[in-house]
């Protein structure tokens, strides 16, 4: 009796080892070995970018030269002002434009440059003796009575950051506060032109605010410029459906050096770009155009231009060792059976570029030969095409493609054409601006989904690479942030860009699908079966030794008794 009751006893010991051992050791340990690894990420900054106000600052400095004001107002410059607007553009974004404005008198040397016969020289000297830093506007405030401008010409505007303006008539009564109140409209219409608009701002938020805050014109600027990105690829092809009859040559090589190289040159900060070109043979467009009897012509309407993309896509080809967007610039030669084609407009008018343009996709420009051999002519007949021509196209299309937006001046504005560098400073530091505010909306709305979606789903795994690019990211749109209040539009934009490019690597790391579909039904079908069979034992041994255990109390009550 005795032996039975000690190897009861044993047992009991026994299952109560095993118990603790499982709970003390087994559990933890299984816990810890097949727990989900999340790295520390900045959840509290990155909450701080879902309600993001920027400051967008603008350097200002208006010269007066010799003859606009009098001896005892020139006494009192130099001198500053700072203008403030604010506008709250939803619940969770707003933007504040700081104006930093800075009077003084021209100098000798500046006074010299004004001197100049036309105002394009003129421009010229300016810019030879200072350059203006990026995002900075400097109007050369010249005599009413000049004739540097044309009397019907009131602001010029050249093609670096500064800007010509005639002097309104002021009265010799008027003390200077007077005369800088009564200049301050002309100004900012001068600022507004050649700094960015709100618009555009609010149009670069397109990722962050509803579309409804942005007019139709700015909407369709956006919707027609190609994503921000940190490279673009180029290609020219030339379409050729007829060879047996034409046999094409094109200086695409030396048309790209002087016609889009300098544009690519100065769009160096915003992204890397690169050319190619390519000759696709019997390539034809995806619609029959027809015959119009009144011009004696093939016409192509507007409603039929979009069927004509996607069958010369199938031959272009694509460049599979880059992820860049590509924009695609087509040369469309019609056949001898075909000539001329022409481009109608909605209205039904004559396109007079004889080209068209998709959104973010790039354009094609038809060009007809028919007139340059006569029908007696040996095939094929050799023909050389006009690059000046063909290239003042495709450069126009490119600038609207990579967003840069068409200015409307107000009446008495003259805007210098930027000539051969393709893109005027000015012009530049508009798209710096929108470019910024473009790529600082979109990677502080995909780092906070990101925040989000790993703070909704434990089941996905951090790792250390994921939480590094996060917290760079993080870091880079402060360091934006700042660098735009601060007015260095140059380092906002670049900041920006490697605030776009960590955030997108960290939200499409496939790290982070590991564990994405492994719901909680499927981790109890795995471990019933591993932990049933040893649990069940454990746990019943347990309540048998509760049961025993309560039973012994209650003899002992009952022999007290």
């Amino acid at each position: 009796m005795a032996a039975l009751q000690l190897e009861k006893q044993r047992g009991r010991y026994a299952a109560l080892a095993i118990a603790a051992v499982v709970i003390v050791v087994g559990i933890p340990l299984w816990w810890k070995t097949t727990e989900t690894y999340r790295a520390w990420l900045p959840f509290s900054e990155i909450s701080e970018l879902d309600s993001l106000q920027l400051q967008l600052s603008v350097d200002i400095e208006v010269v007066f030269s010799r003859g606009t004001l009098t001896p005892e107002q020139q006494k009192k410059f130099p001198l500053s002002h700072v203008n403030e607007k604010e506008h709250q553009v939803d619940a969770k974004t707003g933007l504040r434009y700081k104006y930093e404005t800075r009077y003084r008198t021209a100098t000798i040397m500046e006074e010299d440059a004004l001197n100049q016969p036309t105002a394009a020289e003129a421009d010229l000297s300016l810019h030879m003796l200072s350059e203006s830093s990026c995002g900075s506007v400097v109007v050369y405030v010249i005599p009413e009575s000049s004739t540097l401008l044309p009397e019907d010409v009131k602001v010029y505007v050249g093609q670096r950051r500064t800007a010509l303006l005639r002097s309104p008539p002021f009265k010799t009564s008027w003390n200077l506060k007077e005369v800088l109140s009564n200049l301050d409209v002309e100004v900012e219409q001068v600022v507004s032109t050649m700094s960015f608009g709100h618009q555009d701002i609010v149009a670069a938020l397109s990722n962050r605010v509803r579309m409804t805050k942005v007019t139709k014109e700015s909407m369709a600027d956006s919707m027609r410029a190609i994503k921000s990105s940190p490279g673009y690829e180029i290609t020219f092809s030339l379409l050729n459906p007829d060879p047996k009859s034409h046999s094409l040559h094109w200086d695409i090589e030396g048309a790209v050096q002087s016609y889009i190289q300098p544009l690519l040159n100065k769009l160096a900060p915003i992204a890397n770009f690169s050319v190619d070109s390519q000759i696709l043979y019997y390539a034809v467009l995806g619609v029959n155009p027809r015959f119009d009897n009144s011009v004696s012509a093939y016409t192509l309407s507007a409603d039929s231009l979009s069927h004509v993309i996607n069958p010369v896509e199938a031959r272009l080809g694509s460049n599979a060792a880059s992820s860049n967007p590509v924009l695609n610039f087509l040369l469309y030669v019609p056949d001898a059976h075909h000539s001329p084609l022409f481009i109608r407009d909605h209205s039904k008018r004559k396109v007079p570029s004889n080209a068209f343009h998709s959104p973010r996709w790039g354009g094609i420009m038809v060009y007809n030969v028919n007139e340059m051999y006569g029908p007696e002519a040996e095939r094929p007949v050799d023909i050389n095409i006009n690059m000046a021509k063909v290239m003042g196209v495709f450069l126009a299309q490119l600038r609207l493609m990579l967003g840069v937006q068409h200015t409307h001046p107000p009446t008495g504005f003259v805007l210098q054409s930027p000539g051969s560098a393709g893109l005027a400073d000015w012009e530049l530091d508009r798209l710096l601006w929108s470019r910024s505010v473009e790529n600082i909306a979109t990677a502080s709305t995909t780092i906070t989904s990101l925040a989000q979606l790993l703070d909704q789903i434990g089941n996905i795994v951090i790792n250390d690479n994921i939480a590094q690019q996060v917290s760079s990211a993080v870091t880079s749109l402060q360091s934006a942030v700042a660098e735009l209040e601060a007015g260095n539009l140059a380092f906002a934009l670049q900041y920006s860009r490697e605030a776009i490019l960590a955030s997108e690597r960290a939200f499409f790391d496939p790290s982070l699908l590991h564990l994405l579909y492994f719901p909680d039904d499927q981790k109890f079908a795995i471990y019933i079966p591993l932990f049933l069979p040893m649990c069940v034992p454990i746990v019943l041994s347990l309540l048998k030794i509760v049961s025993e255990a309560k039973k012994r109390r209650a003899d002992k009550q009952a022999k007290s008794d």
